[in-house]
């Protein structure tokens, strides 16, 4: 008979009061069984739930443009993985490294807006199209027209 690795020697009368859990190794974890899940404790609850929410997580963190060419693209992005991270969705050392990748991309602009330039040879005016392009002006919004009582209330 195959018997499981433990990696605690904690004991419970019931083994449906402990994670479900299952390490690489063979062994089982040993916490107690979360209230809010059916199989896992807390910590491994949580990894769960943000391997589900990855993809969820990856739209958010998608720029105005779609691209990261601008600075204001970037600055977009690190503010939502600021309240991803303040609200627990993130680990700290993955937004580290998103954070990092930030600081590259936007030192490179720079060089960007230059490389537009000059593949154009239009000075200032290809950037200046690229980023119109990247964020359209805002459609005006209709005027609302007044109704005849508050016309006439606002003649008085």
């Amino acid at each position: 008979m195959k018997s499981t690795k433990q990696s605690r020697s904690r004991v419970a009368a019931d083994q449906q009061e402990l994670c479900q859990f299952s390490f690489a190794d063979g062994r089982q974890c040993r916490m107690f069984r979360a209230d809010s899940h059916a199989s896992l404790c807390v910590f491994h609850a949580h990894e769960e739930l943000q391997l589900l929410e990855t993809d969820e997580i990856a739209a958010e963190l998608a720029s105005i443009s779609g691209q990261f060419r601008t600075q204001t693209d970037i600055n977009h992005v690190v503010g939502k993985l600021f309240k991803l991270v303040a609200a627990g969705r993130i680990p700290a050392c993955r937004a580290q490294n998103l954070t990092y990748l930030a600081q590259l991309l936007l030192q490179s602009q720079k060089d960007i807006r230059w490389e537009t330039n000059i593949a154009y040879n239009l000075d200032h005016r290809a950037w200046d199209a690229t980023v119109r392009a990247a964020y359209p002006a805002p459609e005006p919004e209709p005027e609302e027209e007044t109704q005849p009582d508050e016309q006439a209330v606002s003649a008085n």
